[in-house]
């Protein structure tokens, strides 16, 4: 491990991996030594097309030609930015119309919060337990997995929490409730899916309460569920719809968008409601409408739920309790985890990329690019498996 990545630069945990990469292309990461990694985690599902795709390097290198940085959002009109809103709003229904474009998902669900709040003139938000919706002071507050919060708190007030899945605890939105935030697909706790229509129940009370209904689409969006975004598979459609990871092919960005009308608030009463100096950034709106434009020009998105198939296929093993999730998002549970721990550790060894989820602590994920090929699913299953056999033939 490189001592200057530990001296000078700030870490998230006590053991980083610590590869030194090299380069990547296509599901594969070199490190410098150009040992060959297949990568099934995709920079935690941000890299949609895989490292290096060549549409969304030509977008960049062409809008480098042409302009950066030029304004704060929302004073200058950028074609990039303005094609990507408009493409995005094509494919979305007929209410979710306006996009406000931001750097990162954390800053996308803060802004959403706010936009509920300034549209209800209501305070309370409701989140889920075991939610994970970023790191900011807003994104922190409506985590629902106090361990990792306490020590900042004071946080935002009038936050609540129901359980994933508990209609009994839908009578917590009431009138006095901004809006429930939930991510489609549950992500931290273990990719766990609604079940018995619970979106759509949600949706029904908001409705009855006149509180908004958040959906979380950072992990879930952009063609890795099988659709283009996660609520699409269950027949709900949100009032605001967060999205980030995938948007960029890999470049820093996030979005929230919702009806014009909700929109429009933002720029009135108070003037300058929400802002960002880099949001909406001309090369990184060209990336976004790049990747975009190849998710749903191509087959990738059909292409998720037959490579889903194949690795429910192959995925087969004693130490394997269950495959959580849906399409690419997916989640090997296995039976502690210190197999997951040394499954994850083993299997980079060997050349294959897995990684942990925040707060299930057996599961492994699985969250390669889209593009991945059957092939490449085959390669790291093999691996993925021989690693489970050599823990199973030590224990």
């Amino acid at each position: 491990m490189n001592n200057d990545f530990i001296k000078y630069q700030a870490q998230t945990s006590p053991y980083p991996l610590g590869m030194e990469v090299s380069y990547a292309r296509g599901s594969y990461i070199f490190d410098t030594n150009n040992k060959k990694y297949l990568d099934f985690v995709a920079g935690v599902s941000a890299c949609s097309l895989g490292h290096q795709p060549s549409r969304v390097n030509q977008a960049i290198k062409d809008q480098l030609d042409k302009y950066s940085h030029v304004m704060v959002y929302g004073e200058y009109s950028q074609s990039p930015a303005v094609e990507y809103c408009k493409l995005l709003a094509s494919l979305l229904s007929s209410s979710l119309n306006k996009t406000y474009l931001v750097n990162s998902g954390t800053e996308a669900i803060e802004g959403a919060l706010k936009l509920a709040r300034r549209t209800t003139g209501r305070s309370q938000l409701i989140s889920c337990h075991n939610a994970y919706h970023g790191n900011t002071m807003g994104s922190l507050s409506v985590m629902g997995f106090e361990e990792r919060k306490r020590i900042f708190r004071p946080l935002i007030p009038d936050v609540d929490f129901i359980t994933f899945n508990n209609e009994a605890d839908l009578d917590k939105i009431t009138t006095k409730t901004a809006a429930i935030l939930l991510e489609t697909i549950q992500g931290g706790a273990g990719f766990i899916e609604p079940q018995n229509d619970f979106l759509k129940k949600v949706r029904v009370r908001c409705n009855q309460v006149g509180a908004l209904m958040i959906l979380d689409e950072i992990q879930p969006g952009f063609g890795r569920t099988g659709k283009l975004f996660g609520f699409q598979n269950y027949d709900v459609v949100p009032d605001i719809l967060v999205m980030g990871k995938g948007m960029g092919g890999g470049m820093p960005v996030g979005g929230f968008t919702a009806s014009a009308a909700m929109m429009d608030l933002l720029s009135h009463d108070p003037k300058l409601g929400h802002i960002t100096t880099f949001g909406g950034h001309p090369v990184i709106a060209a990336a976004c409408l790049a990747t975009l434009q190849e998710i749903t020009e191509t087959n990738l998105i059909a292409a998720t739920l037959e490579k889903e198939k194949l690795f429910r296929l192959l995925l087969v093993h004693p130490l394997i309790q269950e495959i959580r999730g849906k399409g690419l998002m997916l989640a090997v549970i296995t039976h502690s985890a210190a197999i997951t721990n040394a499954v994850i550790l083993r299997c980079q060894d060997k050349g294959l990329i897995l990684f942990w989820l925040l707060f299930e602590e057996c599961a492994i994920r699985i969250t390669p690019p889209l593009t991945i090929s059957e092939e490449e699913i085959r390669e790291g299953c093999a691996i993925l498996l021989n690693v489970l056999n050599e823990i199973q033939l030590k224990n």
